[in-house]
């Protein structure tokens, strides 16, 4: 005896095929409606299916990113700025640079476009299969310094350290003290050519030294997250340091 339209999905509910249960009573009718073959049929299931996968991951990795705001990287108007070129916004939108780990830093006042265009380039890496997370500076202080005893800066750094691609914003906006500096520091050496960085600051690099008091460990720094870096200054000028290897040809 053959089994009803529910107890089928019944069983795709069982199977944890949650998506294409629901779904089930509205392929069966366009199966018959447009006469279907059995592949045919197959085929339009398991590409709903994936599809619903797929969307759920997206979902999943978008909350995990913890983005201030969701503004797709569409809503970055190229024509404001001339600090970027149309063919170094579509290099960047290839996202060869976190293959190959390149940092990113944007500098600029506030206002400039500078968290705009990382969280932009941030959802797009996350619909390409990246996992990325968003931080402010002072956000992640705070949970280096408190990792050791509160699981949920544990988990919190555990997700970022995973991910492909971090962006952290408002970097050195404000001096740190020795044991941040360390903290900071022991994060960038895990991170170094693991993961890419997106940097976003008010301060250039050159200034970021005069906010630590131990410059040794600032040097320490520098060398990891400007040693395969392009550097964009979001105020009506681009510039890249000297000496160092760069994304634009």
């Amino acid at each position: 005896m053959s089994k009803s339209v529910t107890e089928i999905q019944q069983a795709f509910k069982q199977l944890r095929l949650a998506e294409t249960a629901e779904e089930l009573p509205e392929l069966l009718r366009k199966a018959e409606q447009s006469s279907w073959t059995y592949l045919e049929f197959l085929e339009e299931l398991t590409t709903f299916e994936l599809k619903r996968r797929e969307e759920k991951s997206i979902q999943k990795r978008l909350n995990w990113a913890r983005f201030p705001f969701h503004k797709p990287i569409e809503t970055f108007d190229i024509n404001e700025q001339s600090a970027i070129t149309e063919r170094q916004l579509k290099q960047l939108r290839e996202y060869q640079w976190i293959e190959q780990t390149y940092n990113i830093i944007l500098l600029g006042p506030p206002g400039a476009g500078k968290t705009l265009l990382s969280v932009g380039l941030g959802i797009e890496a996350i619909e390409k299969g990246y996992q990325v997370y968003f931080v402010t500076m002072g956000e992640l202080i705070q949970l280096l310094k408190t990792e050791e005893f509160i699981n949920k800066s544990k988990i919190q750094l555990k997700r970022l350290r995973a991910s492909d691609l971090i962006i952290i914003d408002d970097v050195m906006y404000m001096a740190m003290d020795q044991r941040e500096a360390t903290l900071f520091f022991q994060l960038i050496h895990q991170l170094y050519e693991q993961s890419s960085l997106i940097l976003t600051s008010n301060r250039s690099p050159e200034e970021w030294t005069e906010l630590v008091d131990n410059q040794g460990m600032m040097t320490a720094i520098l060398d990891r997250l400007l040693h395969r870096v392009e550097v964009i200054h979001m105020n009506n000028e681009s510039y890249r340091l000297k000496h160092q290897e760069r994304i634009f040809n």
